[in-house]
């Protein structure tokens, strides 16, 4: 059935809940899973610049620098655990992190590691807020090199 599945995660809530998924259909299909985090400048909670304070440019660059780094060990540790469960039911497994913009980058990353299935989360949104704030699984489904199983999540309301 698959060989290969890509799970594209967020260190959220959805994210353990898409990779429940992605690991019952690689228990069934004997699959190797692909852990994907993508850190992107435009997604909700990351780098707020509201937050700090600017006392020089040396400062924000500072703060910017360990902002980044957080978002990276987190994601690391996240994608470890996972990995870490998988091989615990004896699904082999591996992770990467990529910075840039999730869309594009889940399909390159689909592409060169030759998936046949992406798994990724959708966060709901229609009409206006989908046009406004984009989704990340409509671009998906329709440049993937490969099937693609979206995992609703909990509706936004913006």
């Amino acid at each position: 059935m698959f060989n290969k599945i890509l799970v594209a995660l967020n260190t959220n809530a959805i994210g353990q809940q898409i990779f429940e998924h992605a690991l019952t259909l690689a228990t069934a299909s004997n699959a190797e899973l692909l852990l994907l985090h993508v850190i992107s400048p435009s997604d909700d909670g990351y780098l707020d610049a509201s937050t700090m304070e600017t006392y020089s440019v040396y400062d924000d660059v500072n703060y910017y620098v360990n902002q980044w780094e957080s978002l990276k060990r987190e994601g690391i540790e996240f994608l470890t655990l996972l990995k870490s469960q998988a091989i615990a039911k004896g699904i082999a497994s591996d992770f990467t992190q990529k910075i840039g913009e999730p869309s594009p980058t889940i399909c390159e990353v689909a592409r060169s590691s030759q998936a046949d299935l992406i798994v990724l989360g959708r966060r709901g949104l229609s009409g206006i807020n989908e046009f406004f704030l984009g989704s990340v699984s409509n671009y998906v489904l329709h440049h993937a090199p490969c099937s693609v199983l979206t995992v609703q999540g909990v509706r936004a309301i913006l």
